[in-house]
């Protein structure tokens, strides 16, 4: 069975000493569940789980690394996320990811001379037409950073652009929860700073109620950005910082995130609304919340939504968020070229395998998991299903669809047909990021539920299970003080919560009675890249170079 050619003998081979289970592999992601300590602020340490307990305490497992260079990270102080979570899951080794390509073509300058670029500001400085930039103000570094925004500005004001116009989308999810006004407060000293003739913040909004939607969940999300980025049109306000002011005075406890959408208009019109002849950045050099608006620039055909007239314009990404599509079609640094994934060698190996998940988290288990790529490989033996979210808020019913999930992959187990299955579970990072504790305990709840069907199933068909995490979030619902290592309180006197991914480590745990293998404690510094040649092995393959080594041994 020959797998991808390119960089060492991609063949699978037989392992020399374990032997698989008759049953699938099944991998159960639960996605944001990470292992932190156990206190009040942890909802996986206060939710009842007792056949996550169970696997931990009958089975042998580990703990992986899935924040900071272990993932792709610039540093160990950067969290991990979903997108490089699952990157490493599916590529077996550390790829460098969006944030530390980013900040190194910006340090070399190498951004500034790419064609991109160049062409972006030779059609400001030929038509006299403002830049726009689009994209996450905060410096989470998940999906952007500030800083990557504060160059780009910097190099076009010093360029020769004379207008310079940005619609900041509020983070309070990477980031604390109302923390925007911090990077407000520090964009409009930009503005203020730059040689430009006019500099301003012209429209924006929430992450979660304005142009950032993904994998087709909401198009509303992006047509509420559409129309205030490039119509100008929404609920007016003098500047970023009123219209912040404004929504929480009217909805005591709304969170950044979720805040709408508005337009800074001056002398009753909008101060920087995207026309014809005008240069866009849509500064994320994160994939998955960045596609959507990209097509909405760039597609001729769309149907969507009505976007009117569409501007002509110049328009890049910070990077492409989609090698297969090609979208977009010009950006500003080279994504990760990740190749050779697992799921492409066992594909070509004749392997048969599933994706499930519902639609916050499908295109983890597909695109991410694939190296950032849309497509199968071999649709004769892959299949895809996506279980459609619920539109409602996520604390509101923190279940989600991990109930129809698990309908699904039970089914499949007993059909059959799938040799490994992998499936998500979105409850514990989406609920996690809401900030609410209770809901989050509702939601790790739900899943270990679900969990104990899908170990039942396994059990049944002699099959093997695999249950992990991609990064840590429901592990960690208050803030944390920094002098004190106590929980950061509010005015109130309360702890402050925490929408925020974790630094800390995720259960790998492996339920399989009589594998004939055992965790290696040779591997060093083991972390989710790790994952790779251990799901080969659990399917009876010996490991792959230039795999990292697998987590288990020969008994």
């Amino acid at each position: 069975m020959t797998a991808s050619s390119g960089g060492g003998d991609w063949i699978l081979r037989p392992h020399p000493s374990i032997r698989p289970r008759p049953g699938p592999l099944v991998v159960a992601i639960l996605d944001g569940v990470g292992m932190g300590p156990p206190d009040e602020g942890n909802a996986v340490h206060l939710a009842r789980t007792p056949t996550l307990d169970d696997i931990l305490s009958s089975n042998p497992w580990t703990l992986l690394r899935a924040h900071g260079t272990a993932v792709g990270m610039p540093s160990d102080s950067d969290m991990g996320n979903s997108e490089v979570g699952h990157n490493a899951f599916g590529a077996g080794r550390v790829f460098d990811q969006g944030a530390k390509l980013v900040s190194a073509a910006i340090g070399s300058g190498s951004i500034f001379e790419g064609a991109a670029w160049r062409d972006l500001v030779a059609n400001c400085l030929a038509r006299g037409t403002p830049m726009h930039f689009i994209g996450l103000l905060s410096d989470g570094n998940v999906h952007s950073h500030v800083d990557h925004l504060f160059a780009l500005l910097g190099r076009a004001a010093a360029e020769g652009v004379r207008e310079v116009y940005v619609h900041p989308l509020l983070d309070g999810r990477d980031v604390p929860e109302t923390s925007a006004l911090r990077y407000v407060d520090a964009l409009e000293e930009v503005l203020r700073s730059l040689s430009c003739d006019r500099a301003r913040i012209a429209s924006g909004g929430g992450r979660m109620k304005v142009t950032m939607d993904r994998y087709g969940a909401d198009w509303s999300v992006v047509e509420t950005g559409w129309k205030a980025h490039v119509r100008g049109e929404g609920r007016a306000f003098v500047s970023a910082r009123e219209a912040i002011e404004t929504y929480r005075r009217e909805t005591p406890g709304v969170i950044d995130q979720d805040l709408p959408a508005f337009v800074v208009r001056e002398d009753g019109l909008p101060v920087g609304p995207i026309r014809d002849g005008h240069s866009v950045v849509f500064f994320n050099f994160r994939g998955d919340r960045a596609i959507e608006i990209s097509r909405t620039f760039e597609e001729e055909e769309f149907g969507a939504f009505d976007r009117g007239p569409r501007p002509g314009v110049e328009y890049a990404g910070m990077m492409q968020y989609d090698g297969d599509t090609l979208v977009p079609k010009r950006f500003l640094v080279s994504p990760p070229a990740i190749d050779r994934t697992v799921g492409e060698l066992l594909a070509r190996g004749g392997v048969t395998q599933l994706a499930v998940a519902e639609t916050q988290k499908f295109g983890h288990v597909t695109y991410f998991w694939n190296g950032n790529r849309t497509g199968m490989f071999d649709g004769r033996v892959e299949r895809y299903i996506e279980v459609p979210s619920d539109r409602v808020p996520f604390e509101r019913r923190p279940w989600m669809k991990a109930a129809e999930v698990t309908d699904v992959v039970v089914d499949e187990i007993a059909r059959g047909w799938a040799r490994m299955i992998r499936v998500n579970f979105a409850n514990g990072d989406m609920v996690g990021h809401t900030g609410v504790r209770e809901a989050t305990v509702l939601a790790v709840q739900a899943v270990d539920l679900c969990l104990a069907r899908i170990r039942e199933a396994v059990r049944a068909a002699r099959g093997t299970l695999v249950v992990t995490a991609d990064h840590g979030n429901a592990d960690e619902m208050y803030e944390r003080d920094g002098r004190t290592g106590g929980f950061d309180l509010d005015e109130r006197g309360l702890p402050k919560p925490k929408t925020a991914h974790t630094l800390n480590p995720v259960a790998f745990a492996i339920d399989d009675r009589g594998g004939g293998w055992e965790i290696d404690p040779s591997v060093e510094n083991p972390g989710l890249a790790h994952a790779a040649n251990t799901f080969l092995a659990l399917l009876g393959f010996a490991p792959v170079d230039p795999y990292l080594p697998p987590l288990i041994r020969p008994a």
